[in-house]
């Protein structure tokens, strides 16, 4: 009599005995760590343990009985099922490690749905017929001729229906465009945020806007993200008939090469047109700027404007730069630059009242001031460049404080001071400055203090960062 151990069901009872057990275990605990992480393989994880370990226990164990010969089993029908389970773990792991953990821009982000959804089909398709090709011996090159005809059937009663979802097929394997591609059709324009089997998802200024995958195979498009130049900004600005043309150009070109969208190295276009009006052409990095660097553009070049005493949009008067308001400015300052009364009044024909827009560069780096402007209202920060395009801030610019302390020393400095906040500046020249230097020691011995605090606060302010400092950089502004 052979040992009930040696028989051919011990072994695979002991293992549903011991092993279910203990898978269970182990998916439970895997379970929880995934759960506190947040961790979209949570349900992965939660389907192995609930559903796949028990039956495939139960079919271990079912397996294990012999029948007669009877051709439709309750074996057969767990198997089925947990042929089932293991397809559902199949897509849902590939879904996981393909999409879910896609990173943001990667090409596995900008898959279509579409083309998940026809992979997704063809898994399950082949799934299911090596499923019951293996567990009920079905004939599955007739199943999928079966298959085919119906198709044909269907295909020709549902030919509208269907048409969408063909040119969508046809539109996934030609390419023209992408998920975060830039679209331009029948006068609307957004960006690609989904391609599914009917339309396409456009989101625009509007809102989102659908448009079946026939129109856009029928019909033309343009795709502004694959453009071979960078996407151009076209804006038109009028100026005054009094404005010199080359000085219009020129502030143009200095707002529109500021601009945080416009591409590093491409130069803007600005065309003269007729009645003082202006064509402006700015390359920016993307078409989805392009409302915001005109709303931008339009707002710096009125301040632009008017420190050029430039006339935007025809615009003849300017009620802050008076010579009562710059004589009220300089008496403001006359303390920090040791004027007399007698003084101011010989002084305020030589200044100029300014005004700069928040977020607009007061001075660049390497650049050599043309003279002091000292802050009547609003805030500017300090900041030096550092590799890579970075930058580190050190010093907030208030009321009375000074921008283009070095414009006596003729020298270019190292740091970048912008405007975070509508700022109003009494601009005094270097010549002017020169003339009360020279008569006025003390002022001399203020600025160069002035120097050397802001280099302190500087290099204090690099050395928190890490930042190691070349020697001769010059950090003061």
């Amino acid at each position: 009599m052979t040992a009930f151990w040696m028989q051919p069901w011990f072994w695979p009872a002991v293992g549903v005995v011991v092993g279910l057990p203990v898978t269970l275990l182990i998916l439970t605990e895997l379970h929880s760590t995934l759960e506190r992480r947040g961790s979209h393989a949570t349900r992965i994880v939660m389907l192995l343990r609930n559903y796949v370990a028990p039956v495939g226990a139960l079919l271990l164990l079912m397996s294990q009985a012999h029948y007669a010969n009877v051709e439709f089993t309750w074996t057969r029908v767990v198997a089925t099922v947990f042929g089932f389970l293991l397809i559902l773990v199949l897509l849902n792991t590939i879904n996981f490690a393909l999409f879910v953990t896609a990173k943001e821009g990667s090409w596995r982000s900008r898959t279509p749905s579409i083309f998940v959804d026809i992979v997704r089909i063809i898994l399950i398709l082949i799934a299911l017929g090596v499923l019951f090709s293996v567990v009920w011996s079905t004939d599955i090159g007739g199943l999928f001729a079966a298959l085919g005809v119906g198709s044909i059937v269907i295909g020709l009663s549902l030919q509208t229906a269907v048409g969408s979802v063909v040119s969508g097929l046809f539109l996934l394997f030609e390419q023209p465009f992408g998920l975060g591609d830039w679209l331009e059709v029948n006068g609307a324009r957004g960006r690609i945020v989904e391609v599914n089997w009917r339309a396409v998802h456009i989101k625009t200024a509007r809102g989102i806007l659908v448009i079946p995958n026939s129109s856009l195979a029928g019909g033309s498009f343009l795709n502004l993200s694959r453009k071979p130049s960078p996407f151009e900004l076209d804006i038109v600005v009028k100026f005054s008939t009094d404005d010199p043309p080359q000085q219009v150009i020129d502030v143009c070109m200095q707002v529109a090469a500021d601009l945080p969208a416009a591409v590093a190295g491409e130069l803007p276009t600005i065309t003269p047109m007729s009645k003082a009006k202006y064509e402006v052409e700015i390359p920016i990095a993307s078409p989805g700027d392009n409302g915001s660097s005109i709303k931008l553009f339009r707002t710096r070049l009125w301040y632009a404007a008017r420190r050029a005493d430039l006339h935007l949009d025809g615009d003849l008067t300017d009620n802050f730069n008076t010579p009562a308001n710059t004589e009220a400015a300089v008496r403001r300052v006359a303390p920090a630059l040791y004027l007399t009364p007698e003084d101011v009044p010989v002084i305020a024909p030589q200044a100029r009242l300014e005004r700069w827009g928040e977020g607009e560069v007061i001075q660049q780096p390497q650049s050599i001031p043309e003279g002091m402007r000292y802050i009547i209202s609003g805030t500017a920060q300090i900041a030096t460049p550092i590799e890579a395009g970075a930058e580190v801030r050190f010093a907030t610019l208030d009321r009375d404080d000074v921008v283009g302390l070095t414009a006596l020393t003729r020298q270019g400095v190292d740091a970048r001071i912008t405007a975070t906040s509508d700022l109003a500046v009494l601009f005094i020249p270097v010549a002017v400055l020169d003339g009360l230097v020279g008569s006025r020691p003390r002022l001399a011995r203020d600025i160069g203090q002035e120097i050397d605090n802001r280099r302190t606060l500087a290099i204090a302010a690099l050395e928190a960062a890490g930042v190691v400092i070349p020697p001769g950089t010059r950090i003061f502004g």
